[in-house]
This record gives C-alpha cells, sequence and structure tokens, in this order.
C-alpha cells in the first residue's frame, strides 16, 4: 500500500484533494470508512484531543491498523494537538499524522513549538533526518487563527484573518514542516445563515507557489463546491470536514426520536445517522477525487 506521503503525491500531481474527516465514535468511524471503500479512494480519519480522548488512542489506532490489514488506502491524523507532549503521545502510537496547532501563538513562538514536535516525530525513525521530508509520521503545522469550534456559528470568531505569502515562506522555512495548513478566508465550523467567506484563491496559489508544501485546507465544512474545485486546482491537497457531519449525525438522531420517541435501541436509531453521515463524506469524496 502507498504510504500517505505518496498518496498526497499523487493529489498534487492529479489535481485531487485527499479527504480528512474527524469523527467522535465508531458511528462516525463507519460511516467515513463505507463512502471511501465504496468509492475506492484513500481517506484520512482525523481525531482532536477531546475526540481521541473519548475514543482511545490505541482503539482507533487498532480499528486503523485492521482495515489497513485488509489493504484499505486509511490514515489516522492526530487533530488539533496543542502541546508537544500531546504529539509525542501519538507520534509513540504510530499514528500516520499529527497535527501540532500553536495557530493563536505569535509567529516566533510558533516556530518554536512546532520545531520541537519535528525534531521529535523525526528523531523516533532512525532512519531520517530532520528536514528531509521521509519520515513515517507527517508533521503538519497551522498558520493564522481560524476559530477553533466546529459548530454553527452566528458571527466569525474574534481574530479569524489570512496570513501573507511572506510569513507562509518564513514559516515552512524556519520548521521544516511536511503539511502546511495556512489562514486562507477559510474558518472554522459553519456559518448559521450558510454565508461562509470565500476561500482566498489568489492567496493559496501564492502560498503554493512560495513554499513548495503541501497545503492543507482546514475548517472545510459550508464552503462551495466551486471554492473547493478551485482551492484544489490552486494547491490545496488534503481537506478537512468536521461540522458538515456531525449536523448530519445530530440531524438524524432528532428526525428519528421525532418518528420513534418510545426506541431505545441504539443501533436503531443510529443506523440513520450513520447513513446520513456517510452520505456527506461520499458526496465530498466525490468532488475532491474530481468522480
Amino acid at each position: 500500500m502507498k504510504s500517505l506521503r505518496e498518496y498526497i503525491q499523487q493529489a498534487e500531481e492529479t489535481k485531487t484533494a485527499i479527504g480528512h474527516f474527524n469523527i467522535s465514535d465508531i458511528v462516525g468511524f463507519w460511516a467515513v470508512v463505507g463512502a471511501a471503500k465504496n468509492l475506492k479512494v484513500p481517506v484520512i480519519i482525523g481525531v482532536s484531543e477531546g475526540e481521541r480522548d473519548f475514543i482511545g488512542i490505541r482503539q482507533v489506532k487498532a480499528l486503523v491498523d485492521t482495515l489497513k490489514a485488509e489493504g484499505m488506502s486509511i490514515f489516522l491524523n492526530a487533530d488539533h494537538t496543542y502541546s508537544v507532549d500531546r504529539v509525542k503521545e501519538v507520534v509513540d502510537a504510530g499514528f500516520d499524522a499529527v497535527i501540532i496547532d500553536e495557530a493563536d501563538k505569535n509567529l516566533e513562538e510558533n516556530i518554536k513549538t512546532t520545531r520541537e514536535a519535528i525534531e521529535y516525530a523525526k528523531n523516533k525513525n532512525p532512519n531520517t533526518r530532520l528536514n528531509d521530508r521521509v519520515g513515517q509520521v507527517l508533521v503538519e503545522a497551522e498558520l493564522g487563527f481560524i476559530g477553533k469550534s466546529s459548530k454553527l456559528l452566528d458571527e466569525l470568531p474574534d481574530g479569524v484573518s489570512k496570513i501573507t505569502v511572506e510569513e507562509a515562506r518564513e514559516f515552512c522555512e524556519k520548521t521544516g514542516v511536511d503539511l502546511f495548513a495556512p489562514a486562507v478566508g477559510n474558518v472554522h465550523g459553519m456559518m448559521r445563515n450558510g454565508k461562509e467567506p470565500k476561500l482566498d484563491i489568489n492567496l493559496i496559489k501564492e502560498i503554493k507557489e512560495a513554499t513548495g508544501i503541501p497545503l492543507v485546507l482546514h475548517g472545510g465544512s459550508g464552503n462551495t463546491d466551486d471554492d473547493f474545485r478551485a482551492a484544489i486546482e490552486a494547491g490545496i491537497s488534503i481537506i478537512h470536514i468536521n461540522t458538515e457531519i456531525r449536523l448530519a449525525y445530530k440531524q438524524a438522531l432528532q428526525k428519528f426520536f421525532s418518528e420513534n420517541p418510545d426506541e431505545t435501541t441504539p443501533y436503531k436509531f443510529l443506523r440513520p445517522a450513520l447513513l446520513a453521515m456517510q452520505s456527506v463524506v461520499d458526496r465530498r469524496l466525490r468532488l475532491f477525487n474530481n468522480l
């Protein structure tokens, strides 16, 4: 099976993007797996600190490893990790990738902490050196604040802004990061009125040209298909979706219980939620993979 790095390189060459979907439980896991299996495309399972604390680090790793052994192109990413200690935790567990998130810090602090995380991840593989980009665990970092919540928003969070090309170049050169998630008009969560901020496609293109690093789009939920297509063409290789599938989960449960208020069997009321999430994942994977 190809490595995650190889699939990312393939996505760059074919102007497609790998879908990254966060899960909070086994229902979400099988929803993502079901869609990716049906379409026969690679997929990344994302678990933030809170999500992996709830599911269990070893438990979600075992699920992913089982499907890898069966030949599925599935990868595990430790999303939004806020300290080097917690980076060490998932690197030691054998995750495919980890995101050190210091986006709310100033540039110097972000660079320093990201560098520490990268040094640890690369040193776990004795056959690699810092900055040679052959390490087993890919390290991603973010630059620019885009909010922290995966929920419906009435207004943009305070402090949300876009970065500059010069900041992106400096950050990538000084850290040697494997994957880079820049603030380019994206925002975590979804606007309740459905009017998501437009992505700055020119900025994405300029950052890609300036850094040469695979780019990741966070906060993809709610963006238009046209924006996604343009972002992929400009240089985005991985797209994160979370709020959309959480909302589908919630709405499916609400609908089920409004129609079946006395039902208590989990596999009965969770089935519609699984199918609702799988439908969202399927639609996004088809778009990202130009299917």
